[in-house]
């Protein structure tokens, strides 16, 4: 079952009623919680201080789209499904002040953040940012949150770090590769929610079914398993 709407396409999940969105994130109505995967903030400094010529601006325009869905939805808990630092070298002066000052915009919320791989490396987030750290799973409802898409025994996965995406072929040669949710019987996936980040490609099993987001649109590709 799925209702489709401008930016968002309603889903039935473990008997939940989640909205995956166009951009990159699952909105929660029934707990008021916004879930987000693998923003990695801080990933181009850090590579920038590896000498690697990429783009700046990205902690800054990521951290604008989160101020978008927080101004959109009556957020009572934000969820970050783990890699929210990308590496040691992400804790620059510019990007931890760009947190604290987006941390104060939104001084009275509930942040969570279930430690992922890139987190264990990076640290946890400096404190004065007030974000709950546990490890996962984080049990809430019917799912069981998580980075690492790894089956629970009682539980509906949602959970992140593959960073998926799916490739859609046109005509001729044509092909456009674009993050995807990929929803399975025990576990789904989120797309990474960083604008600077690697993508691992997915084809549907027979079990499972592929959302595609892109120029904030959302579809759910049709020849993927019902």
């Amino acid at each position: 079952m799925s209702e489709h709407h401008p930016g968002h396409l309603i889903v039935s999940l473990a008997g939940a009623e989640l909205w995956l969105l166009a951009d990159k994130a699952i909105w929660w109505p029934q707990q008021q919680v916004l879930l987000i995967a693998d923003i990695h903030i801080g990933k181009a400094a850090a590579y920038r201080a590896l000498g690697q010529p990429v783009p700046q601006g990205t902690t800054a325009a990521n951290l604008q789209r989160l101020d978008a869905l927080l101004q959109r939805f009556d957020c009572r808990q934000l969820i970050f499904l783990g890699d929210f630092l990308h590496a040691p070298g992400s804790r620059t002066p510019a990007t931890l002040a760009a947190l604290a000052e987006w941390r104060e915009r939104h001084a009275e919320l509930a942040m969570t953040l279930v430690r992922g791989n890139h987190d264990k490396r990076a640290g946890d987030p400096p404190e004065d940012l007030r974000i709950a750290v546990v490890e996962e799973p984080l049990l809430l409802g019917p799912f069981a949150l998580q980075h690492e898409p790894r089956a629970h025994a009682s539980h509906h996965v949602l959970a992140g770090h593959l960073h998926p995406a799916y490739l859609l072929h046109g005509k001729g040669r044509q092909r456009l590769r674009l993050p995807c949710f990929v929803l399975g019987n025990e576990v789904s996936l989120l797309p990474a929610f960083g604008s600077f980040t690697g993508s691992m490609t997915f084809r549907a099993e027979p079990d499972q079914r592929i959302v595609v987001v892109g120029d904030g649109g959302i579809w759910p590709v049709q020849h993927s398993a019902p």
